[in-house]
């Protein structure tokens, strides 16, 4: 019977609040205790007004929150606007004197009172009509924690709700009112609802309210809760770092495989590479500019243009340098090292000259905007997310190409055994200008993903290339499949040791890493395989 009129008690409670409202019309008196007195009481006074809420209540509150709520020499409340001065409690415009308008007093805002005008705003939109306003305002009342004025207010928003998220981020936000409640039995209920939460708020509250419980079986009930909020974010946090990981590692990827092609087919150390995918990451730039002053309309499809822009001006820009100064150079490996690190000189110097030593700014289209949230604490940012499509897009063309292609028969013929392949035919300068422009091409499409994520300027490629020959020389020279496996282990390694150590001992360790592995096994993952080698 007890749990009968109790449930009665609520409905009818639910009823009157739901039909209520519009009988209470906001007063001077009422937005007076909101604008001056002791903070406990304007908070009070706030609480009151968000459980009976009229059309003048939102305005007073917001006004609040904006520091646009004045006092005025009769003790009136006002909100001041740039169209003039109204009355708070009735809307109405008012009309002072310049003596007046300058007496107009301040009301005081301090942080206590941003919470609570925070978590209010919030309950006044609960009865809006869009379901995306209506589930944020359930969440901003669960990080506003306790206040168990309201409940009866979320009580009514549950009962009229249809949707499944928002009532269930409702049914929290009520726990967390009354968690502060000095009802044990009430605390110990909204402890063990907390317990189902998925929000990584819900932690922090859980925190806060057990650094301030005192009895026993609900601060145990605290406890539990905590813990099995924080085993369900420990699985988004670990996906997070696992996908941060792999968005590395598909960077590296695309850095290092151009590299692979030039080193492994050429056995050119190029330290220009990284200036190659910085061409690509300026003719991005000089294309998004195009597009935005002759093609507005059509800004959001301006990467299609960008991609094949970038790796036309990176490749041909490779071929120029191969054919005037690197193809003098074949089997001189340290004049080759020291040639691209003056041609990356060179390149740099240009861009400078160009553009300037700035970074520039180069937008991203609206569709790589936002994040995709797959559980809580975990959002994967959608550049990312198309970064790394576009990487195994790149992987998937290239090993076509190498495997399907008559210049992918070459290539491979002059990787294994260049004297041979020259004896059977084959146009092994061709070839070799041919091979070092699909490199730069690809350096160039790696600089347009780079534009994406990062900023854009002469040094761009610097803070990849050690990184990418790295990835070459552990997967070994000349295999995709050893630099995809390798780029994915030092990318995955990169940041799990980043959570433990630093970036910077994480760098270090697995440089060291690296020159063990090659000490042991020089060939790297993969090793070339033919009847002969060069050595």
């Amino acid at each position: 019977m007890n749990l009968f009129l109790r449930w009665l008690a609520a409905c009818l409670s639910a009823a009157f609040l739901a039909f209520a409202p519009a009988a209470h019309a906001l007063t001077q008196p009422q937005a007076l205790a909101v604008a001056q007195g002791e903070t406990d009481d304007r908070i009070a006074a706030i609480g009151r007004l968000v459980a009976t809420p009229d059309d003048r209540t939102a305005p007073l509150l917001q006004a609040l929150a904006d520091e646009r709520l004045k006092l005025g020499p009769d003790q009136r409340v006002l909100i001041a606007s740039e169209t003039g001065v109204v009355d708070a409690a009735t809307g109405a415009p008012v009309t002072l004197a310049a003596e007046a308008a300058s007496s107009l007093e301040d009301v005081m805002l301090n942080n206590r009172l941003r919470g609570a005008l925070d978590g209010a705003l919030a309950a006044l939109r609960l009865s809006s009509a869009d379901r995306s306003e209506r589930l944020a305002a359930a969440k901003a009342l669960l990080d506003a924690g306790g206040d168990e004025s309201r409940v009866a207010l979320l009580d009514v928003a549950i009962a009229k709700e249809r949707d499944d998220a928002v009532r269930d981020a409702l049914t929290l936000a009520r726990a967390a009112a009354l968690a502060a409640s000095p009802d044990d039995g009430k605390r110990l209920d909204a402890a063990k609802q907390l317990g189902e939460s998925r929000s990584p708020e819900t932690r922090l509250l859980l925190n806060q309210r057990l650094a301030e419980e005192q009895h026993p079986q609900v601060k145990r009930a605290l406890q539990r809760s905590l813990r099995a909020v924080e085993d369900r974010l420990a699985w988004g946090e670990r996906l997070g770092a696992l996908f941060t990981g792999i968005s590395l590692a598909s960077i590296l990827l695309l850095v290092a495989l151009g590299l692979a092609i030039t080193y492994g087919l050429m056995g050119v150390i190029n330290m220009a590479h990284g200036e190659l995918m910085m061409i690509g990451a300026y003719a991005t730039y000089l294309v998004q500019v195009a597009f935005r002053q002759w093609a507005p309309a059509w800004f959001d499809a301006y990467l299609l243009v960008a991609m094949p822009a970038a790796f036309l001006a990176s490749a041909l820009v490779g071929a120029a340098l191969e054919r005037t100064v690197i193809r003098w150079l074949y089997g001189r490996p340290l004049e080759t090292l020291l040639a691209t690190w003056g041609l990356s000189l060179v390149l740099m110097q240009a861009v400078r000259s160009l553009f300037g030593a700035q970074n520039v700014a180069v937008e991203s289209p609206s569709w790589m905007g936002g994040s995709l949230a797959l559980l809580p604490g975990l959002a994967l940012p959608t550049n990312r997310l198309v970064i790394i499509g576009f990487a195994l897009v790149v992987l998937g063309g290239m090993s076509l190409l190498i495997a399907r292609t008559r210049l992918g028969l070459f290539v491979r013929a002059v990787t294994q055994n260049r004297p041979i392949a020259s004896c059977m035919g084959v146009p092994t300068a061709r070839v070799d200008t041919y091979a070092f422009a699909l490199g730069s091409g690809l350096a160039g499409l790696a600089g347009c993903a780079l534009s994406q994520v990062g900023n854009v300027g002469p040094d761009l490629g610097q803070s990849y290339i050690v990184d990418a020959f790295m990835v070459v020389v552990l997967g070994g020279v000349g295999q995709l499949a050893g630099t995809v496996l390798a780029a994915l282990g030092l990318g995955l390694a990169n940041k799990a040791l980043e959570g433990v150590v630093g970036a910077v001992l994480a760098k270090i360790a697995v440089l060291l890493f690296i020159i063990v592995f090659i000490q042991k096994r020089p060939q790297g993952l993969f090793a070339v395989k033919g009847r002969a080698q060069e050595t």
